[in-house]
C-alpha cells in the first residue's frame, strides 16, 4: 500500500486522537486541564493532519467524505483553540462539556475521514 498524504494524515490524527482521549480523562477524573506540553503535542499533531488534509484537497484531490471530515477537524479545532485560549492558558479548569463536544467532533471527523480512505 502506497502512503498517500491522506494517509499520513489519518495517522497523525489517530496520534492525535490518543493523546486526546487520554487528556479528556485526565479532565473527567478531575483533573483542571493538562500538561501545556501534552496539549500543545495534541494540538501540533492534529493541526499538521489538518494541514496535510487539506493539501491534498486541493492538490490531488479527496473524496467529498474527506471534504466533511476537514469541515469537521476545522470544527473541532476551533473548539481546541478557544479552550486553550480562554482556559488553559489562564490556568482555569476546562469546561466539561467543551471538551466533550471538542472530542465528539473530533471523532466524527476521524470517521468520516477513514470511510473516505475505505471508500464508503
Amino acid at each position: 500500500m502506497t502512503l498517500t498524504p491522506i494517509h499520513i494524515a489519518a495517522w497523525l490524527f489517530g496520534i492525535a486522537a490518543l493523546g486526546g482521549i487520554a487528556m479528556a480523562a485526565m479532565r473527567f477524573s478531575g483533573k483542571p486541564y493538562p500538561p501545556a506540553s501534552f496539549a500543545m503535542g495534541h494540538g501540533l499533531l492534529a493541526a499538521a493532519g489538518l494541514t496535510l488534509l487539506i493539501y491534498a484537497a486541493f492538490t490531488t484531490g479527496v473524496p467529498q467524505l474527506a471534504k466533511v471530515s476537514i469541515a469537521l477537524f476545522l470544527g473541532a479545532a476551533a473548539g481546541g483553540a478557544y479552550m486553550n485560549l480562554q482556559f488553559h492558558r489562564k490556568n482555569l479548569a476546562l469546561p466539561k462539556a467543551i471538551v466533550l463536544g471538542h472530542g465528539l467532533t473530533a471523532a466524527a471527523a476521524y470517521v468520516c475521514l477513514l470511510l473516505a480512505i475505505r471508500g464508503g
